[in-house]
């Protein structure tokens, strides 16, 4: 047995071992990467990543493997094969792997993972966006958990989420895949599915490291202008605490260039912070193509050799998805645009990997990789609609909710009847299966109007009315004259996901403005115009401005595209089987412009009489949400007022439920900084608690405040907690506060050292 197949030895010992018998051209095998073609006869054309088809040209399988290979792009992701023949292809791509390498080292295998596993057959999940509205770490970890159980029986080592960009405009076709506009939500969340995907053995990969979702007029891939503190303070933050916390195992960079400097070249973020600051040791992925754009979209790279010494140097280990620009590694050491030892420490990670993953065990055999699998299992489906349930937002309600028994509705609207609206971009059904007409979904998806007539029955009649984005008005007439004649119009609008300009919403579906897409605005003006009560609800992946409409609605829900089962927990929803315990990641504006404006904004980016005639403030604010029950919040306390910089507090909020019902609410902490050496946001979320009591019983949330969680980039560009009168702000939402906690932080400027506090523990004590 060679030495770096013996599991008994240290890992970096049979790493080391390894790596001094390679000769040049099999460390650069281990940093490459290949994507299988379609397999099956008749196969459409049609891309799902960014110029795939043009970018994959000339790149064969003999050429990838020819010295070994570091990963396996997508052997399930790329077209819809059962689990069987997925199996069997990836233990043939294996099996020559191994075969063509002379030490017999396996490749990585890696699969999308957004909303579920991204495979024929698999279980959709809701869309990350979904997950920020349940404000629930825990539910998210074990969400993952089963994602990475699926991945993990079929032969999948690493997967390419979870997505931990902070939204900074709603215009971005990508916020659907985001967690929100706050970045400690986001990072929660983010370490929750972290840990939730790795203990299934599973690596997890954060992208897009980093500021990707604050591009220019959210449009994909364009330039980031943004400072060193906004970068710090909000975009590296979420990702800080899924490598601190998370303890991740993988990082992908940013398409973006921040201030002109591309993520995949800049050392100072791949190395200097990721691994020098916060003490990454695993290994970072290109995003598909990114060290390719070094060259043909960045222009900071002459050619393709020039390009892979640039990632390699700056601490970009495998390129993804295939090996193109890195099978110029060896030109770029002979032209001295890079050294072999350079090279040498991006393999070592790599193998490293490998070692941790079990593939240089000397048991490995390509032939017993992976076992029949249902990878929609009920198990699965069950979990689904409990995160799906939790995602719903209940935003606006006179009454009409719940819908009473008897009454007889009018579902309207193009989210209605196409279970498609339910899913997001990076689902197999919108994701691949457009490109398979004859399949059709692949998993069973009911639509609303399936769900509710299920609950309803003849209660319930349908006419879409308008398609999402076509600018047909022809089903106005028979949509106006359905909902005069029902007690209660269900108004279903949104968004149809998919990739690069084929849907609403997705990466590359940017938005001009923040309008209900096609027609679906003059739908709701139409349908309002009838006198008909009307529930609102929006079936999206980003937030639509709906000042126009929501104060003549009855009811407004918002549905962050709530997965498969989100037929089910709608219906729930609005028949009152489940109360709803969403709560909004994002800002629902009022108006389609003067936007975008998070509410994580200082004093002059947020509303100021006479300075702009333009009112930032949203609809419906960050945090917000209803229920047809409610907890309610006393005076929160603190047990001090004057604290050090390096101290704690703690924040005592009673909860009680006067109701009759269960009821479910997320008590939310913000921070206020009175006075700072540089502008601040006017408040920040540091803590939530996502709390449910019975009926008449209360108790008490407890927050434990470091004053690490106080801290920001000063004006030297240095983290520090500054002394001075601050205060909590304790409430429901950012805009609906209870209690204002004043407190001061007493000694000097500290400036904070590496591994502060990143996050505020909570308890709930029952009474």
């Amino acid at each position: 047995m060679h030495l770096w197949n013996d599991p008994q030895q240290p890992a970096e010992t049979r790493v080391k071992a390894l790596l001094a018998e390679l000769t040049l051209d099999e460390k650069i095998g281990q940093l490459g990467s290949f994507w299988p073609t379609p397999r099956q006869a008749g196969q459409l054309a049609g891309d799902v990543a960014p110029m795939e088809s043009g970018l994959s040209a000339g790149v064969t399988w003999d050429d990838a493997t020819r010295h070994g290979l570091g990963h396996l792009t997508r052997n399930w992701g790329t077209e819809p094969v059962s689990v069987s023949d997925g199996l069997a292809h990836l233990r043939d791509y294996q099996r020559q792997v191994i075969e063509r390498s002379r030490f017999g080292i396996p490749a990585i295998a890696h699969e999308e993972c957004l909303t579920g596993f991204t495979a024929y057959g698999a279980t959709v999940y809701p869309a990350a966006i979904a997950w920020g509205a349940t404000f629930d770490p825990d539910l998210i970890e074990r969400m993952a958990h089963a994602i990475g159980a699926d991945l993990a029986a079929v032969g999948v080592h690493q997967g390419l989420s979870p997505l931990l960009d902070v939204v900074r405009d709603y215009r971005w076709g990508r916020v659907e895949e985001t967690t929100g506009e706050d970045p400690y939500l986001v990072g929660t969340l983010g370490a929750a599915y972290v840990r939730g995907l790795q203990a299934a053995g599973v690596h997890a990969t954060l992208k897009h490291f980093a500021g990707y979702s604050a591009s220019r007029a959210g449009r994909n891939h364009a330039p980031v202008p943004m400072g060193r503190r906004e970068f710090e303070d909000v975009m590296l933050y979420p990702f800080e605490v899924a490598v601190r916390e998370g303890g991740v195992r993988s990082v992908m960079n940013s398409y973006s260039d921040v201030d002109g400097v591309p993520a995949a070249s800049d050392r100072e973020l791949l190395t200097g912070v990721l691994r020098d600051r916060w003490g990454f040791d695993g290994v970072v992925v290109s995003d598909y193509w990114a060290v390719t754009f070094l060259e043909t979209m960045h222009r900071v790279a002459a050619g393709p050799a020039e390009a892979a010494a640039q990632a390699v140097g700056a601490g970009l280990d495998v390129e993804l998805p295939n090996t193109g620009t890195y099978a110029h590694l060896a030109a770029a050491v002979d032209a001295g645009l890079i050294d072999e030892a350079t090279i040498d420490v991006a393999v070592a990670r790599v193998l490293r990997q490998k070692v941790d993953l079990g593939l240089l065990d000397p048991d490995v055999d390509p032939e017993t990789i992976g076992a029949d699998r249902d990878l929609d299992a009920p198990a699965n489906r069950r979990l689904a609609r409990e995160v799906a349930e939790q995602s719903i937002v209940l935003l606006a309600n006179d009454g009409v909710l719940p819908l009473a028994d008897g009454t007889s509705v009018a579902l309207i609207g193009p989210c209605a009847d196409e279970p498609r609206t339910f899913m997001g971009c990076y689902s197999f059904p919108n994701h691949v299966l457009g490109r398979y007409p004859d399949l059709g979904l692949g998993i069973r998806v009911d639509s609303l109007l399936q769900g509710l007539t299920d609950k309803l029955g003849d209660a319930v009649a349908h006419a879409p009315g308008a398609p999402v984005l076509e600018p047909d008005r022809s089903g106005f007439d028979a949509a106006v004259a359905l909902a005069e004649r029902s007690d209660v119009a269900v108004l279903a609008v949104g968004d149809l996901a998919g990739l690069f300009g084929q849907g609403t919403s997705g990466e590359g579906c940017d938005a001009e403005d923040l309008r209900l897409p096609g027609v679906q605005g003059d739908l709701v003006e139409a349908v309002l115009a009838t006198g008909t009560p009307v529930v609102l609800v929006v079936v999206s992946g980003r937030p639509y401005a709906l000042g126009d409409y929501a104060d003549r609605c009855a009811a407004v829900v918002q549905a962050f595209m709530p997965g498969e089962e989100g037929a089910a927990a709608l219906t729930d929803v609005l028949t009152g089987v489940v109360d709803p315990s969403g709560r909004l990641p994002v800002g629902i504006p009022a108006t389609v412009g003067g936007q975008p404006g998070t509410y994580l904004a200082p004093p002059l980016g947020w509303y100021s009489e006479g300075v702009s005639n333009l009112d930032p403030r949203p609809l419906y604010p960050f945090g917000y949400g209803l229920g047809y029950a409610r907890l309610t919040l006393g005076d929160a306390t603190l047990d001090r007022t004057e604290v050090p910089v390096d101290g704690e507090l703690t924040v005592t909020v009673p909860v009680s439920n006067p109701g009759e019902r269960p009821a479910t609410e997320v008590v939310q902490v913000y921070l206020h900084d009175d006075v700072a050496e540089v502008t601040r946001p006017i408040i920040a979320l540091i803590g939530y608690a996502k709390v449910t009591l019975d009926p008449g019983e209360s108790a008490h949330v407890r927050f434990r405040v470091h004053a690490d969680r106080t801290s920001f980039t000063g004006v030297d560009l240095r983290r520090i907690v500054e002394p001075g009168t601050m205060s909590l702000r304790v409430g429901t939402s950012s805009r609906d506060t209870v209690t204002e906690l004043p407190f001061t932080l007493t000694g000097q400027r500290r400036v904070v050292p590496e591994g502060r506090v990143l996050t505020t523990p909570w308890t709930l004590d029952r009474a």
